[in-house]
């Protein structure tokens, strides 16, 4: 439950003393995201925060004290390790492991479900059928997830991250659609629920693609495909997740090394360790062959309004409520430019009574973008695809990178008109104005 008592008093308190929330962040050595968290009463700074907070602000710890309950409430992040067979997940976690105890994170890992059932004697080819084996494993790791959560939220810890060895949406992988439609039904839910419940998703690719002969079953006793398997498998996991709002792949391009490396980066981007960058290029399309998109496996169409809201100069604030079939998520996005191609962008998940409480702070000299976003991979890419209703004749294409310099490589169906990255007139803000 959020604690508004708190973050209203933090808040007055910040702006009594003419500080934004970037420059209290940069002062306590903590990120925009943590404070906004806080002011938003989400979660609570710990003891040895709440000390700076007093001396920066000039406000008694007792007086801070009294606002904030006995119990810190830990900021709880979860994420998703996924990825085709022999990728490399068992090494990722303790690379995690020891890269985020050492950022000051309480590391906490959600063990994979399917091989926990498997080697314990419940298996797709034991039980009656899949559908039963799968209604299972679905109820089990969505259990599971729920108890490390409550766990998290008890813990005296500023911050939390829960690893997930393997999400929700991986079962989707190893069903026919009308299984998976009936596990949905099973357990009362939908697929936009189940995938957007992870605050980020991250898919290592199958040593099968691209580094064949370090591949092997001999470590897991739950594998059993062979690299074509393990190659189909692959692009039917990376299927599943595609239009998670944070789905990074990360490939064999380099060494194992620095794979591991890659990824560990990128979960740091992510987190805002230290800085939550975004690289972005944007493209100008011709208009594109809908249908087409939509009966892609590898693309899932996802409806977005957007709204801004007032900000201070140089600064973009939006909330976003995106989701289909009537099923939505929403957010709040905080955006400042360092470059045409590089912004620090900090998000954060709202319920839908934040988004329409903070809808009255909308910025009336804009207006709300309503846009069709299809999100496709292509060869360990992620483009997201934004067809706008008042476009008959092109859209825009983006592409988040992992850095500046990383090469593109189109789908052939996309008709790249020309790049756009920094172009006023193709943002959606500069596309808002009234």
């Amino acid at each position: 439950m959020n604690d508004y008592a708190f973050g209203n008093y933090l808040l007055s308190q910040r702006e009594r003393a003419g500080m934004t929330q970037s420059a209290l962040a940069e002062h306590l050595g903590v990120t925009n995201k943590a404070v906004s968290k806080w002011e938003t009463g989400r979660a609570k700074p710990g003891l040895e925060t709440l000390r700076k907070l007093s001396a920066m602000l000039h406000v008694p710890v007792d007086e801070l004290l009294k606002y904030r309950d006995k119990e810190s409430e830990a900021d709880v992040v979860k994420i998703v390790i996924t990825g085709g067979p022999c990728a490399g997940k068992s090494t990722a976690m303790s690379w995690i492991q020891n890269a985020f105890t050492a950022k000051g994170y309480t590391v906490l890992f959600v063990p994979e479900t399917a091989t926990e059932l498997i080697t314990g004697g419940v298996a797709p080819w034991t039980c009656g059928t899949n559908l039963d084996y799968q209604k299972g494993q679905m109820k089990l790791q969505l259990e599971k997830e729920s108890v490390f959560e409550a766990a998290a939220e008890s813990m005296k810890a500023e911050k939390v991250l829960i690893v997930c060895d393997r999400g929700a949406l991986d079962n989707k992988a190893y069903m026919t659609l009308a299984e998976y439609n009936a596990v949905l039904d099973h357990l009362k839910t939908n697929e936009i629920e189940l995938r957007d419940n992870y605050d980020a998703v991250f898919h290592l690719v199958t040593a099968a693609k691209g580094a064949e002969k370090f591949y092997t079953n001999s470590n897991n006793s739950a594998r059993t495909e062979t690299p074509a398997q393990a190659r189909e498998l692959d692009d039917r996991l990376i299927s599943a997740w595609t239009g998670h709002p944070h789905l990074r792949v990360i490939d064999n391009s380099t060494g194992f090394e620095e794979k591991m490396k890659r990824l560990i980066a990128e979960i740091s981007n992510f987190l805002g360790e230290p800085e939550p960058y975004e690289i972005e290029r944007r493209f100008l399309i011709e208009y594109p062959d809908i249908a087409g998109l939509e009966a892609d496996p590898n693309c899932r169409r996802v409806e977005i309004i957007q709204t801004y809201l007032r900000s201070e100069p140089g600064v973009e604030v939006r909330i976003r409520q995106r989701g289909a079939d009537g099923h939505y998520i929403y957010y709040k996005t905080v955006k400042k430019p360092i470059s045409d191609m590089k912004r620090i962008e900090i998000e954060e998940r709202l319920s839908q009574a934040e988004y329409l409480s903070l809808m009255m702070e909308a910025d009336t000299s804009m207006r709300q973008i309503r846009k069709t976003r299809f999100c496709l991979t292509y060869e360990g890419q992620y483009f997201e695809i934004d067809v706008y209703p008042f476009w008959q004749d092109k859209a825009i294409a983006e592409i988040e990178l992992r850095d500046e310099e990383q090469e593109i490589s189109f789908p052939k169906f996309l008709k790249v008109i020309r790049e756009v990255t920094g172009e006023e007139e193709y943002k959606n803000s500069y596309l808002a104005r009234i």
